[in-house]
């Protein structure tokens, strides 16, 4: 007799995540804590420094946590306000007003949007190398001379030039007034700190320089009671302002189109290659999954937007804080959205906390990020290697320092592209046949160029051209053949062309139609390329 087993239904077990799962919220969190604490000084050192509440600083990097983080595009990169926008950002402020900040950010977002969807993100890693780091070093001066007068409690002159020829009044002022001294000592100590407190690398994985050196200044002046401006609280609520009709119809104003147009433009281009340049930096330092430039390029443009409607100040991938969370451990995107719920909790349930932090500190913090902008290392190996990235480089830093942001950066970009023509537009003449002596003698020269079927003649000199003849090596190319005997034949070889503009190519016929004159011979044996 044949037994049968039945089969019992197995108790309900609870789900228990896995081992791997709570290692990856471990360092998720972990990690986030770290973005968080480094996040918190340089959002509100940004905001003070552009001129608008510190609580927008805020805003931006909550809507960067919550929003950018939460979509496709980079995993482990950190967004939210960056000192590399700051300048432009006051000079909005001051020419259109604070309500009008949002407006800006707005459109900027929608176009960023809109050329992520076209595919455009991938073309951002073709912008010159030296075009960006010229860029970050004229933000990087501009904002150093204008947070100058932040560390002594003094009000800035205005754009880069003024704020550079009133430091030496600065000084004189400073060094006459004690509130200022005092205030230059708290700039000075937290600048001391932020250089020598990631030289003690245990401590620096636990708690970022930033948030020791704000913090250790802010307590020293609270303690103290020292007679320095702190930074002025209004309420997370309070300084929320979408931007309205009117704000836009600003805009369109008589006069002010222009310069509204090219502020929009250099929000759109500096944020969009701020942040796919970081995206880059940042890949290289995880072996997790690499960044979509077109989808990041759109979260970027996302997270602006929000930022517009919200009034705040535009973003960009910030990369002091996305290289803290890679190397605090992250491993998914969980961090850079927790980093932003910490600091959505943090502005709502301690904006008081912000009315005891010195200005003077905040000052520190971005001379100190300004200092890193200029890369100074990189100068001299860019100058012995590739002088003509050096020129490019010190060009658009000092452009942007001598007019605006927009205008420095269109400078540098014609100059990388016209350095790239020139270099590019290489054209190398081959002679042969040039000092072929004549068959009769030294005294039958002057006739055996000009009787090609005699016995005396001498064969005709061949001139190959080999590269790309454009108009930029034109003038030296005519010079090479105006200087051929005029009384032998020569003849052209262009098949070595890989490239023959139309200048090249009409300069090149009316040196023949002269060759082939009344006394002249020349001949052409073949053309690589239509003019």
């Amino acid at each position: 007799m044949r037994k049968f087993r039945v089969a019992r239904p197995h108790p309900f077990r609870p789900s228990i995540p896995s081992r791997r799962t709570l290692s990856l919220w471990r360092a998720d969190v972990t990690a986030s804590l770290v973005v968080f604490l480094v996040a918190v000084p340089l959002c509100v050192g940004v905001a003070v420094a552009s001129g608008v509440p510190a609580e927008l600083g805020l805003v931006t990097g909550i809507v960067g946590g919550l929003l950018t983080g939460l979509l496709p595009g980079s995993s482990l990169q950190v967004s939210g306000p960056a000192a590399g926008l700051t300048v432009l950002v006051y000079e909005a402020v001051q020419e259109y007003g604070l309500g009008t900040l949002g407006a800006l950010v707005l459109i900027a977002g929608v176009l960023q949007v809109a050329m992520g969807a076209l595919r455009l993100g991938r073309w951002f890693r073709a912008i010159s190398v030296a075009v960006v780091q010229g860029m970050l070093a004229g933000i990087g001066l501009v904002l150093i001379a204008g947070q100058l007068y932040a560390l002594a409690d003094a009000k800035a002159p205005g754009n880069g030039p003024a704020n550079l020829g009133g430091l030496p009044k600065l000084a004189a002022d400073t060094a006459g007034s004690p509130a200022a001294l005092t205030a230059l000592a708290v700039g000075a100590g937290t600048i001391v700190l932020l250089v020598l407190w990631p030289k003690w690398r245990r401590a620096a994985r636990v708690v970022p320089a930033p948030l020791v050196a704000v913090a250790l200044a802010t307590a020293v002046v609270f303690v103290l009671d020292l007679p320095v401006a702190r930074v002025e609280v209004a309420g997370l609520l309070e300084v929320v302002r979408p931007p309205g009709g009117a704000d836009f119809l600003r805009l369109t104003e008589a006069g002010a189109v222009a310069g509204a147009l090219g502020t929009v433009l250099a929000f759109t281009l500096i944020a969009s290659a701020e942040s796919l340049f970081s995206a880059a930096a940042v890949d290289r330092l995880h072996d997790g999954p690499k960044t979509d430039y077109d989808k990041e390029l759109m979260a970027q443009g996302a997270g602006n937007t929000v930022c517009g409607l919200l009034g705040a100040l535009p973003m960009t991938a910030v990369i002091v804080r996305s290289a803290a969370n890679v190397h605090a451990g992250a491993r998914t995107k969980a961090s850079r959205v927790l980093h932003g719920v910490w600091l959505l909790v943090f502005a709502v349930a301690f904006p008081v906390a912000l009315g005891v932090v010195p200005v003077a500190a905040l000052a520190g913090v971005l001379v100190h990020a300004g200092g890193k902008l200029l890369a100074v290392k990189q100068w001299r190996p860019l100058w012995r290697e590739h002088r003509g990235e050096a020129v490019v480089l010190a060009a658009t830093a000092i452009a942007i320092v001598a007019t605006n942001m927009f205008e420095g950066v269109l400078l540098g970009l014609l100059m990388a592209v016209a350095k790239s023509a020139w270099e590019t537009s290489h054209v190398h003449l081959e002679i042969v046949g040039l000092d072929e002596p004549a068959a009769g003698g030294p005294d039958d020269r002057g006739t055996a160029g000009r009787e090609p079927g005699g016995p005396a003649a001498r064969r005709p000199i061949r001139v190959r051209a080999l590269g790309n003849a454009t108009f930029l090596r034109l003038p030296k190319l005519l010079d090479q053949l105006e200087a051929l005997p005029e009384d032998r034949e020569v003849e052209l070889d262009l098949s070595g062309l890989r490239h023959l503009d139309h200048a090249c190519a009409a300069a090149l016929g009316a040196w023949e139609e002269q060759r082939r004159g009344p006394e002249g011979t020349a001949r052409q044996a073949a053309r690589s390329a239509a003019p």
